[in-house]
């Protein structure tokens, strides 16, 4: 026997059509790519995507056709995203923090019709656009003033196409299951591949992060969600904001400490998301400045793990609360967050904390597994390694146009590449990704948890922990640290820091002061680049021994 509901199909379309209705006047701030702040609501950005809904179709945009965006955190790519999707196009949000010959590869792998760019990123576009020939548009993120010189031929202004175009349009009335967005991971290893968002799987993902034990953001949050629409959908962000009718703050371009912190205090910024090294960033500039926090009260942050230090200096200094999150491209991206549950709430703030520097429990809908080598499910004792895999609703059963083949084990289940442990909270903690691991003696030692611990070090502005050859050991740690400007440390004053924090035998058998610790595209560290960089490099510990 079926249910007698109404069938409402779960399209992304409808999201805006609610914040219109219902949160019409409720305003979206954007720092803009030409300098000003630019006001705009609900209501208007809603009938400025169907403007442009009307205009792809003028430009000849089909169901199932690929629209690309490369641009940043503005009110216009909200427009562009709706824009988009409510035709049944499919958004598909490039990363200009990629290589050139990625973005080259990404473009003609979706077969993009159309390119929505921003100003900044034109030199570069006009550039790679001879090696793109699906791309038959490139429409400006601008007004015609803001064209003059424009270095692509034939572009179209944003604002020309709202201008001359009605907002007389039909949106939805396809299957839920319709593809809605295309992102990209990162291509850490071998080429990006595409993850093939439905319109189902972002309501969904949608609605759980909506939960109060997740984002929970509501009508009363301002939120300014520095995490970039570009990486991973900016965790929902730009789908949970419309949907709850929070205000939202979009910071543009300018993502350093002085430009964040602006836009937290002009406009009581309630709660913001965005990488460690953003927080890092402001945390430094606040320091500096004798700056304050007058309305922020919610922090989440994930892209990678999170150092203590940044945890306690916004909780003790600033009274914000610091939640970790953990997600990936394959999993729309938000599959655990590090909110307390009743048993660790009742524990004292440093007990808490514990729990606060893990990656969190999994939402409704969102299932984990702990796995050896063969499969078999590990113990949920917070110390056991193990393969970490996921399944659920809005992640990925397979990659766009099947690159990687079957991904999924015969449980459905996703190898997310991590290595993880679970407590018996049910609480994640991502120790390294597979291939980051360091492998010592048969036994495993966590790379992000030494650096995290040493990126604490009041000299240090970045760590990283990468696995060194060794001829009795397989494999020891190397420590490389950026030290703050102006400071000078010693390997006896970094090794004695972590002593206590760590196991001994975890302790790295060197520190390298290097002075560039390089980001990846996500803004992660870039770990393969720094073990190119460091092949030739010999450990002191093996030196001796080979001597002997």
């Amino acid at each position: 026997m079926l249910g007698l509901m109404q069938n409402w199909p779960l399209t992304v379309d409808k999201i805006l059509d609610h914040a219109k209705e219902w949160h019409g006047g409720r305003e979206v701030v954007s720092r803009s790519v030409e300098g000003p702040i630019v006001r705009t609501t609900y209501g208007q950005i809603h009938e400025r995507a169907k403007r442009l809904s009307n205009a792809l179709k003028g430009l000849g945009v089909q169901p199932g056709d690929r629209v690309a965006t490369l641009a940043w955190n503005t009110g216009r790519h909200i427009e562009a995203w709706y824009g988009i999707m409510g035709i049944g196009a499919v958004c598909h949000t490039l990363n200009p923090r990629l290589f050139a010959e990625q973005l080259v590869y990404i473009v003609n792998h979706a077969e993009d019709k159309v390119i929505f760019s921003d100003l900044t990123f034109l030199p570069v576009l006009a550039e790679l656009l001879p090696k793109m020939p699906s791309v038959q548009h490139v429409i400006v993120m601008s007004d015609d003033e803001h064209l003059k010189g424009c270095p692509i031929p034939g572009a179209l202004s944003f604002e020309a196409l709202v201008s001359q175009h009605s907002a007389d349009c039909v949106w939805g009335g396809f299957d839920e299951n319709t593809a809605a967005g295309l992102c990209y991971t990162s291509g850490t290893t071998g080429n990006p591949k595409g993850v093939l968002y439905s319109h189902r799987s972002n309501f969904l993902h949608t609605l759980v992060t909506m939960g109060v034990d997740v984002l929970g953001i509501s009508a009363k949050d301002t939120v300014l969600p520095v995490v970039p629409m570009f990486h991973a959908n900016a965790w929902g962000l730009a789908l949970s904001g419309p949907a709850s009718g929070a205000k939202l703050v979009m910071p543009g371009q300018k993502l350093d400490g002085a430009s964040v912190h602006e836009l937290l205090e002009s406009e009581q910024v309630t709660f913001s998301a965005a990488v460690p090294t953003v927080w890092q960033m402001l945390l430094t500039h606040l320091r500096e400045t004798n700056g304050k926090l007058t309305s922020l009260k919610r922090v989440v942050i994930g892209g990678s793990a999170v150092p203590e230090a940044i945890v306690r200096g916004f909780r003790d200094e600033f009274g914000v609360d610091v939640t970790h999150a953990w997600g990936m491209t394959e999993t729309s991206p938000l599959g655990t967050q590090a909110t307390p549950n009743a048993a660790i709430a009742a524990m004292s703030d440093e007990d808490q904390l514990r729990y606060k520097l893990k990656q969190g429990r999994p939402p409704v809908t969102i299932q984990l597994a702990l796995q050896d080598d063969a499969g078999a499910d590990l113990p949920h004792d917070g110390t056991t390694f193990g393969k970490l895999k996921v399944k659920g609703p809005f992640v990925v059963g397979e990659y766009f146009r099947g690159d990687g083949g079957a991904i999924l084990d015969e449980n459905g289940f996703f190898d997310t590449g991590d290595v993880a442990t679970l407590d018996e909270h049910g609480f994640m903690q991502i120790t390294d990704r597979a291939k980051d691991v360091i492998k010592s003696g048969g036994e495993w030692i966590s790379s992000i948890e030494i650096e995290n611990i040493a990126a604490g070090h009041p000299k240090a502005a970045l760590a990283a922990v990468i696995g060194v050859y060794h001829p009795k050991w397989d494999e020891r740690p190397l420590l490389l640290v950026r030290l703050k400007d102006g400071q000078e440390g010693t390997k006896e004053e970094f090794l004695a820091f972590l002593e206590g924090k760590i196991a001994k035998w975890w302790t790295p058998d060197d520190v390298v002061f290097v002075d560039d610790i390089p980001l990846g595209a996500t803004g992660k560290i870039d770990k393969k680049l720094i073990r190119d960089r460091m092949k030739d490099y010999v450990l002191p510990t093996a030196q001796v021994r080979e001597k002997a």
